[in-house]
């Protein structure tokens, strides 16, 4: 009895430091981060910046994986129900709080839930701009809302999806200004853009990075932005409270596991991130996509996203049942 003992402690010593060193050893293959969105939006730029300065100081292999559909919510859902081991995790943009209330509003089971989830980082948080197409008769936003009035219905704008992160805003600038317009849901940043660009809608809710391009060609124009204040990059585009619409809203991005990492893990991805949004190639990187770092850690993003959540409930309880 005392020898099979004596075996089964040796077994358990031999064992445990197996055991921690597996745990020690994340990552240890590829970490795969989905973006919730087609190519080219906000999300999967901010992804494809973030990777390899992850890759290389994890000297494993990130790859950056487009998973569009619902407005973000396909995505998501996949993550959400991802196995919790820190090698699937979403770079999602403020639609991962505004879909779930979506399925609240309409009485349908969730695709997902906000505490399906936890916030390694904020990483950016950039107001969208109104953009409107050329060919429109108008100067300002002045005149902009003045041709929306007399043509209730008719004037169409573009979103990356119902109730996503691009149409929120743009209902809470219809229901300021008291305006009635058709809605062109898309599955992303990119084709939103697209939309506008091809005559198919005239205005909509567009991220700085993806707007800027096209404003310097002259093939969409700027009339207000989302801020609390004027963006660096556009000192020309007036906020909406300057204009007199006391509308404020952030197109922010973050990075999220599944709710149930282990904490090491998870702190080893907190940590990386950090040193990853300080180093050098990321920063350019984001310059180069004209999009500022707005980094929060782990508990600052917490705090932030439970805040920012509870009034986008609240602005989607107010905009009701939208028909597609």
């Amino acid at each position: 009895m005392n020898h099979l003992l004596a075996h089964s402690l040796l077994g358990l010593c031999l064992c445990a430091p197996l055991a921690a060193q597996a745990q020690d050893k994340y990552p240890s293959r590829t970490i795969s981060i989905v973006s919730p969105f087609p190519p080219g939006g906000t999300s999967d730029l901010t992804a494809r910046q973030l990777a390899p300065v992850l890759e290389r100081i994890f000297k494993q292999p990130v790859t950056v994986q487009n998973r569009p559909g619902a407005a973000g919510a396909t995505g998501a859902q996949v993550v959400a129900n991802a196995t919790p081991d820190g090698y699937t995790l979403i770079l999602h943009l403020v639609s991962i709080s505004a879909l779930p209330e979506r399925d609240k509003l309409f009485g349908t089971k969730p695709a997902y839930t906000r505490d399906q989830f936890v916030g390694i980082a904020r990483l950016t948080a950039d107001p969208p701009m109104l953009v409107v197409h050329p060919s429109l008769p108008v100067k300002n936003l002045k005149e902009f809302v003045s041709l929306a009035k007399k043509k209730p219905g008719e004037m169409i704008f573009s979103s990356s999806g119902l109730y996503g992160a691009s149409h929120v805003p743009y209902e809470m600038f219809l229901q300021a200004a008291g305006l009635k317009m058709r809605h062109l849901p898309t599955t992303g940043g990119a084709p939103a853009m697209t939309a506008v660009l091809g005559g198919h809608a005239i205005s909509w809710a567009c991220p700085p990075n993806i707007a800027a391009p096209h404003l310097q060609s002259g093939k969409v124009r700027a009339y207000a932005q989302w801020g609390a204040k004027r963006l660096e990059a556009f000192p020309d585009v007036r906020t909406f409270k300057e204009q007199g619409y006391d509308i404020e809203y952030y197109l922010w991005g973050g990075l999220f596991a599944p709710k149930d990492i282990p904490p090491q893990v998870f702190n080893t991805l907190r940590e990386t991130v950090r040193k990853a949004v300080a180093d050098p190639d990321f920063i350019k990187g984001m310059e180069k996509i004209r999009t500022p770092i707005a980094y929060q850690d782990a508990d600052e993003f917490k705090a932030f996203w439970d805040k920012d959540a509870a009034k986008l409930a609240r602005v989607i309880q107010k905009i009701g049942k939208v028909a597609k």
